[in-house]
């Protein structure tokens, strides 16, 4: 069930780049709230069982390790909790502070997660190939080339448990020259494939004039409509952020602007805006079952 990668390039990558950048600049605690719980959402369809682990053993634990060392250095706000041992104060706004800062590195992160599910090297080469053929090229390279190496790397660990000579097998030393062994043979494996890269680019025709670029991605109205709600919501969200119904500071103390009607609507728009791609998944499963049920 991965129906919002099937739609157009341009759609999947306009909804990171907004829902990312707005993550950032939006630092009320509802809108990152929304963030948060969007981008998990998300990340579990994308990701399974694998993006729960995660969350639950990287992503909060980084939450509060940022809460933590945000109220350890930064000391400013009113409302002084304690004093630490060096004498600094504690205060209440530098907590709370940390926990939006947490929240938001952990949305980014989250939204990322699913960037790389979502929009493929492929994806990224359509979309800026003509516009900075080079640096998307690598990017898309850098990209492509995590996942293998680490795939690469089990397949090596595992030829080397067989043996034993893993990582884990024997004294320290040991254990030293069977890593060593590893990161020579992960070495190797990068080179020849970089070779590899450019000998089959070179056959291509990489680089000549007038080369074409084949693809297959079609702009049809579901990506149009999609992508028309994507840019209203986010117009809209931008105007609340310019009125000033998104305002909310932390130093010196916590101010909240006024929660008015309209206030709340820019939240819904944003709350919408970040879970485009769970409705989408939500409604192709329930029509999914639907047509179950009519065979």
């Amino acid at each position: 069930m991965h129906e919002f990668k099937t739609y157009h390039p341009i759609v999947n990558f306009a909804y990171f780049a907004f829902v990312i950048v707005f993550s950032c600049l939006l630092l009320h605690p509802v809108f990152l709230s929304i963030s948060f719980v969007c981008a998990v959402a998300y990340a579990l369809i994308t990701g399974g069982r694998r993006t729960l682990k995660f969350v639950s053993v990287y992503i909060i634990p980084l939450m509060l390790l940022t809460a933590v060392i945000n109220s350890v250095f930064n000391h400013s706000g009113v409302t002084v909790i304690c004093y630490l041992p060096s004498g600094n104060p504690l205060t209440a706004e530098s907590v709370i502070y940390g926990f939006a800062m947490g929240t938001m590195l952990a949305a980014v992160i989250c939204f990322f997660a699913s960037y790389n599910k979502v929009v493929t090297s492929d994806k990224f080469i359509y979309l800026f190939g003509r516009v900075i053929p080079s640096l998307s090229l690598v990017f898309s390279m850098v990209l492509r080339f995590v996942p293998r190496f680490k795939t690469q790397f089990m397949h090596v660990r595992a030829g080397q448990k067989c043996i034993g000579k893993d990582i884990t097998d024997g004294s320290a030393i040991k254990r030293a020259k069977s890593g060593l062994k590893i990161l020579s043979a992960m070495i190797s494996w990068s080179l020849e494939s970089a070779i590899e890269t450019a000998d089959s680019m070179k056959s291509r025709g990489y680089g000549l004039s007038g080369r074409t670029a084949y693809s297959d991605f079609v702009f049809d109205k579901r990506d149009k409509l999609t992508l028309i709600i994507i840019l209203v919501l986010c117009a809209y969200v931008i105007a609340g952020m310019l009125i000033g119904a998104t305002q909310y500071s932390y130093v010196p103390s916590v101010k909240v602007g006024d929660i008015t009607l309209y206030s709340v609507s820019v939240a819904f728009a944003y709350f919408v805006l970040c879970a485009v791609p769970v409705i989408i998944e939500c409604w192709e499963a329930r029509k999914w079952k639907l047509l179950k049920r009519n065979i």
